[in-house]
């Protein structure tokens, strides 16, 4: 197939554009490099530098592809607290007029790239698609909204959609992983930290109703995220919009994560503990029951310490080469 992947020069993105190709398919990257890279798109794509709100879309939708892989999105939760119309602007303005551009390209296919977010504090765990939706930042909400957007859409024009809501990302994939600025996410922090570019991790809250007292938080390796997106593309073959919860089921501990890294990297990582941030819960796993009864998912690498591992082996990659 002809292939267009916005937000194909950022992490996930990249994985995906990457893992496409090798499939055998035709990839377009488009990507405003706002928060990607230009060497993450994979080589064999094509590159178009676009914004999606800059309003030539229709003219690169026209080129006749036949789906959408959508990742182009900001995602730092906090930065969406403090500026949440800059969110609702660039994912769901943005959406919007990807949607407008593909009505008008003929193009009736998109799998987007959402988050369990979109739940907010959940009354189950793991959390079913059918869990109530109650984001608890603009974030959440943004992508919220896009979901939204693609239901109503897909009744009113007959588009093919599926939406992956999932927690965190972890691992990489040859020269594509994670390099955010600023970094949030816990992983790469513990790796920073390790490989002595900081002084140490917090740990925010040692009092959760968990066996070491930490939060547990859900995570999967890109490689089988990607994955998930290459299968979801055959649930956009019939009109309609399907949600897709990814997770690994139990989920994995602040500690766990720290311990894990410290044997996967043999590095001492400083740690600092730190009291509850307001609105953090105690656990946040997200079901895959659904993509993997209907879609045939099976992740790959489950296991942390792999995540951890490829995480590891970029880092000390990207290192090297700026050496």
């Amino acid at each position: 197939m002809k292939l267009l992947v916005c937000g194909g020069a950022g992490y996930i993105g990249g994985v995906v554009a990457a893992r496409l190709l090798e499939e055998g398919h035709a990839v377009t990257v488009a990507d405003s490099l706002v928060t990607g890279h230009e060497d993450g798109v994979p080589e064999g794509a094509q590159f178009v530098p676009i914004d999606l709100l800059d309003g030539d879309l229709p003219d690169l939708l026209a080129d006749g592809f036949d789906a959408v892989l959508h990742f182009a999105a900001l995602s730092i939760v906090p930065e969406s607290v403090a500026h949440p119309t800059r969110y609702f602007r660039a994912n769901v303005g943005a959406t919007v007029a990807l949607l407008d551009a593909m009505r008008a390209g003929g193009v009736k296919r998109i799998v987007f790239s959402s988050t369990a977010a979109v739940y907010g504090e959940p009354d189950e765990v793991p959390i079913p698609e059918t869990a109530a939706t109650r984001p608890t930042n603009p974030y959440g909400a943004s992508k919220l909204a896009v979901d939204q957007a693609l239901r109503f859409e897909a009744a009113a024009s007959g588009l093919g959609a599926a939406s992956l809501r999932y927690f965190n990302v972890a691992g990489a994939y040859g020269r594509h992983g994670e390099r955010h600025e600023p970094e949030t996410h816990l992983i790469p922090l513990v790796l920073r930290a390790a490989a002595g570019e900081s002084d140490g991790v917090m740990i925010f809250g040692t009092d959760y109703p968990t066996p070491d007292g930490t939060a547990i938080r859900d995570y999967i390796h890109v490689e089988d995220l990607a994955a998930a997106h290459i299968l979801a593309l055959d649930a956009t073959r019939r009109p309609g919009h399907e949600i897709f919860n990814l997770g690994n089921g139990a989920g994995f501990s602040v500690r766990e994560v720290v311990e894990t890294a410290r044997a996967a990297t043999g590095r001492e990582i400083p740690t600092v503990e730190a009291p509850r941030r307001v609105g953090d819960p105690a656990v946040l796993v997200a079901s895959s029951e659904k993509i993997r009864r209907e879609l045939g998912w099976v992740p790959r690498k489950p296991e942390l310490a792999a995540m951890i591992a490829d995480a590891w082996e970029f880092a000390g990659r990207r290192v090297r080469a700026a050496a």
